[in-house]
């Protein structure tokens, strides 16, 4: 973690700025605090923030603001962002059936580590997932928190068709797909959640600073929650953090 952030240009419509060059909840949290900071400041010409691992990327309209001036601001937001207390985080529950046609890559991952997939499927339901930003695709949740344990490579080929709920592990980490796309990531189960909605307000399922929890769910359980999803009458389970 850097002693005072560094504020880097984005091109000539956006700044970065950077808490540090690892991946650390703590750094994390300083890029959600001066996140919210802005949002409360209101600063005119500031057109979007996106929250990263370790940084900051701020938009904004060189007409209505300038760079010096906003770098002027984003430093003496990030001095006083001790002030601020972020809300307490949500625990989303991501049921999700592991192996077989829903997870081809989950025997896999069980033997590359020396394991059965059943301690895999425990070694990944076992852990709160701190959300640390979203990307690649709409609604794509980085996580950390994963066990070591059940680490495993990226596809040497990209498949070029992943179903829309898809869980996956690439290294050290583990996310979601959120629609049908390609992908590389070694895939251990899938949800029936819809991820992402465009007609859904918000349209993602999560944010950048929630925590997600995987259950292990039976295909016949997929299926009904599947139905549920599409009609419109399933709730997501969520609560909050202390």
């Amino acid at each position: 973690m850097y002693d005072e952030p560094r504020l880097l240009a984005g091109g000539d419509r956006a700044i970065f700025v950077e808490f540090g060059d690892g991946i650390d909840p703590e750094l994390n949290c300083r890029v959600r605090h001066l996140m919210l900071a802005i949002a409360r400041e209101k600063i005119p010409g500031v057109i979007e923030t996106v929250p990263t691992y370790r940084s900051l990327l701020v938009y904004f309209e060189p007409l209505e603001i300038s760079a010096r001036k906003l770098k002027d601001t984003l430093r003496r937001l990030a001095q006083s962002m001790g002030e601020i207390e972020l809300a307490k985080p949500r625990l989303i529950e991501i049921p999700t059936v592991y192996g077989g046609e829903y997870g081809p890559d989950l025997e896999f991952v069980a033997a590359h580590n020396g394991l059965t997939t059943s301690e895999v499927i425990q070694l990944h339901t076992s852990a709160n997932y701190l959300i640390y930003m979203i990307g690649f695709m709409p609604g794509f949740p980085y996580l950390g928190g994963m066990s070591p344990k059940i680490a495993a490579p990226r596809l040497e080929t990209p498949r070029t068709k992943i179903p829309a709920g898809s869980v996956g592990i690439a290294g050290t980490q583990t996310g979601i797909y959120p629609m049908e796309s390609p992908g590389g990531w070694r895939l251990i189960g899938r949800t029936p959640l819809k991820i992402f909605d465009p007609t859904r307000e918000p349209p993602a399922l999560f944010q950048a600073g929630d925590y997600l929890t995987f259950t292990s769910i039976t295909p016949e359980e997929f299926s009904r929650i599947k139905q549920a999803v599409e009609q419109g009458k399933y709730s997501v389970k969520v609560t909050l953090m202390e």
